[in-house]
């Protein structure tokens, strides 16, 4: 496992240390059960490793045996889709055509305002679940306000339109690159099997890179949103402001 490369990268995507550490110690220990991951990865994409941590809400009901090597006391639901989430996303680095530059830097606007991209998806997620209406009119979360596991990972948000078609939509801080298409594609593939509607998608960043933008385009059910946010102050007295915030 490339640990320092993957802390860079993991690092440039704004993850909280935290969060980050979980990342790389959940991979590590997957790691010390199932051999080295970057050879795993030659093998079949990470592809058995994932398979073996597969448990769903219907084996937790049933209370279904781990099926995992990896040696578990607590929630079985819980700490494999932990494990599982670990792998996804260092295989979504090893997969990676990034330089491992940090996200887009804070930008100037021309007016009185400043226009700044959210550095960390996590306060993207809680602005766009307080506010998906601005996204695509209609929308209503389905996900009971948190993230939904899948086979591929966690899915940001998992709304439904009126149309009743299930909508996955994945966040990116700063600018998306192709990976982020694969992973968005995989999320839709693994919601495909859960809900007998139809399934399309929306990636959510600041930007996208031209490989974005290339793959995405032989998608229909994909569409891609800019975010951006601008704040305006405008100091009314003494003991009075007036704050106007635009999306």
């Amino acid at each position: 496992m490339k640990t320092t490369a993957y802390r860079a990268w993991l690092e440039a995507r704004g993850l909280a240390q935290r969060s980050l550490g979980t990342r790389i110690s959940d991979a590590k220990r997957v790691e010390n059960h199932y051999g080295d991951l970057d050879e795993l990865y030659a093998e079949n994409r990470l592809a058995n490793v994932l398979q073996e941590l597969q448990y769903s809400k219907s084996d937790q009901r049933r209370n279904a045996p781990n099926p995992s090597k990896i040696p578990i006391n607590g929630n079985l639901y819980d700490c494999l889709s932990s494990y599982r989430v670990a792998v996804n996303k260092y295989r979504e680095y090893l997969e990676s055509d990034d330089d491992g530059s940090s996200p887009e830097p804070i930008e100037q606007s021309d007016d009185d305002g400043w226009e700044r991209l959210f550095g960390l998806e996590r306060d993207l997620q809680a602005t766009l679940r307080d506010q998906i209406g601005q996204l695509e009119p209609g929308l209503e979360i389905i996900d009971g306000g948190g993230e939904h596991s899948v086979a591929s990972g966690f899915i940001d948000i998992t709304a439904k339109a009126p149309d009743d078609t299930v909508v996955v939509i994945e966040l990116k801080a700063g600018t998306a690159r192709r990976d982020a298409i694969a992973q968005i594609l995989s999320y839709m593939g693994d919601i495909a099997t859960e809900y007998p509607h139809e399934v399309r998608g929306i990636l959510v960043a600041g930007d996208f890179d031209d490989k974005a933008r290339a793959a995405a385009r032989v998608v229909p059910s994909l569409l891609l949103r800019r975010y951006s946010i601008e704040f305006q102050f405008h100091a009314l007295g003494d003991a009075d402001s007036d704050l106007t915030v635009r999306r």
